[in-house]
């Protein structure tokens, strides 16, 4: 039977990689994988280990393992459906455009160092998810040639990738880091802000270079212009507001408190949900359920909350699986292969590194939630270093592929971004400013 969990979770995942050929939804293949793993622990009776080390003999030792792994991927999905909800809420309102309107450069350099900046920044407070798909919003007004402003998209991915990196909140994967107790906020700002700006510094720097971002962008001034005044919504700044700073409110919130950070984001979320409530008190009810949380909660792509749930249960349970390794001992399925990894590949950092380059082949998620089973507290507590290169590794080196990122897959969606000319023109720039900032990374410890 543990023959078949792993095989389960092998076909699974290449099912998850190639869903554009299938013509699949990756959710699918990640909920089934996720339950029928844990079935055929249970039908094998095979043996599990729990959070403390300890082993558990058939179901009544996989219920309260499986029971313990499924409140930890609970509060991964409740932080996210409350910060999603909040970029909902906030792009309702046409908060975004209260930023994005107020940019007006023709010069190409000037555009792609001001959208790196701005995605750099966004997705920390926000996620790489929410400032790609901003942006890309924005550059449809400020580019109109698409020829041209797939190479700023591209861009675009870089620097959310990298901002999204040292911020607990900017990336699904730093999240779960977080949440999990492996990084605090502290540690993150203060190990990975420098490497995270030298991976978009390189990038930056080699677009100084290239011919696509010489010259100036010819605006359509008129349509502009019609497209400011279309985005005025009323309180459209308050709502900007309220969501910025109550995203930023979660990690202090969780520092003061010590609770969870899913306690904080529900926190969070109620105080903007009822800003929302009373900005529009005499407006209809037709034109005020426009711009209710009701709506922004429809606009949520749950597909990816399930995705995340199945996925997170699949590796939960290799992480659980119990197996004897060399020294007679029963440990989990993953600390056994970290323990074969660490033998081939005696360079941790290079370990990682390769971590960072799968993570553009496949989803980041279940590689950082493996990673999570693979390594120890007791042998690496919290603000290790090897929880911050991992947290830098899976964060940026999705940008190397359009398909590694959460941010680049919405940008292919957006704008219909080739997969193979992203890897002739942008992956060796994105492969630069990885190399770059881990080079920055093993400097700095």
């Amino acid at each position: 039977m543990l023959t078949a969990v792993v095989l389960t979770f092998i076909i699974g995942y290449l099912v998850i990689v190639f869903e554009h050929p299938l013509h699949l939804d990756k959710t699918v293949p990640a909920l089934l994988m996720g339950a029928l793993c844990w079935a055929f622990i249970s039908l094998g009776h095979l043996d599990v280990i729990d959070h403390h080390g300890h082993v558990g003999h058939g179901i009544e030792g996989v219920e309260p393992v499986l029971l313990h792994h499924i409140g930890k991927v609970a509060e991964i999905l409740i932080f996210l459906i409350g910060a999603m909800t909040i970029v909902e809420l906030i792009d309702l309102h046409k908060g975004f455009a209260v930023i994005t309107n107020r940019i007006k450069t023709t010069s190409k350099f000037k555009m792609v160092v001001l959208i790196c900046v701005l995605a750099f920044f966004l997705s920390a407070t926000l996620d790489n998810l929410a400032s790609t798909i901003v942006l890309v919003s924005l550059l449809r007004r400020l580019v109109p040639d698409k020829t041209e402003r797939i190479w700023f998209v591209s861009m675009a991915v870089i620097g959310a990738n990298a901002g999204g990196a040292w911020s607990p909140i900017g990336d699904v994967t730093t999240t779960m880091l977080w949440i999990n107790a492996k990084v605090s906020t502290g540690g993150l700002i203060q190990n990975l802000v420098l490497p995270s700006i030298v991976c978009v510094a390189i990038p930056v720097a080699i677009a100084y270079f290239l011919p696509a971002f010489k010259g100036t962008i010819t605006l359509a001034e008129q349509d502009l212009e019609k497209s400011a005044r279309d985005e005025k919504v009323l309180g459209s700044k308050r709502m900007l507001g309220f969501g910025l700073g109550g995203l930023i409110f979660v990690p202090i919130f969780k520092t003061f408190t010590h609770l969870p950070p899913y306690v904080g984001m529900m926190l969070a979320l109620g105080i903007v949900w009822l800003v929302s409530e009373y900005i529009h008190p005499h407006e209809d009810f037709e034109r005020k359920e426009k711009y209710s949380a009701h709506n922004a909660l429809s606009r949520i792509e749950m597909s990816s909350i399930l995705f995340f749930l199945g996925i997170l249960v699949a590796v939960a349970a290799l992480e659980s699986v119990a197996i004897m390794s060399p020294t007679g001992e029963e440990v989990g399925l993953l600390r056994y292969l970290a323990d074969k990894l660490e033998a081939a590949v005696p360079n941790q950092n290079l370990v990682i590194m390769l971590l960072g380059v799968l993570s553009a082949i496949i989803d980041n998620v279940p590689l950082v939630a493996a990673s999570m089973g693979m390594y120890s507290m007791e042998t690496y507590p919290i603000d290790s270093s090897l929880w911050h290169f991992i947290a830098y590794s899976a964060g940026t080196g999705g940008s190397m592929l359009i398909i590694g990122s959460a941010a680049g897959v919405a940008a292919m969606g957006m704008e219909r971004i080739d997969f193979i000319w992203y890897m002739k023109n942008i992956s060796w720039i994105a492969a630069l400013g990885f190399l770059g900032g881990a080079a920055a990374f093993i400097l700095m410890h």
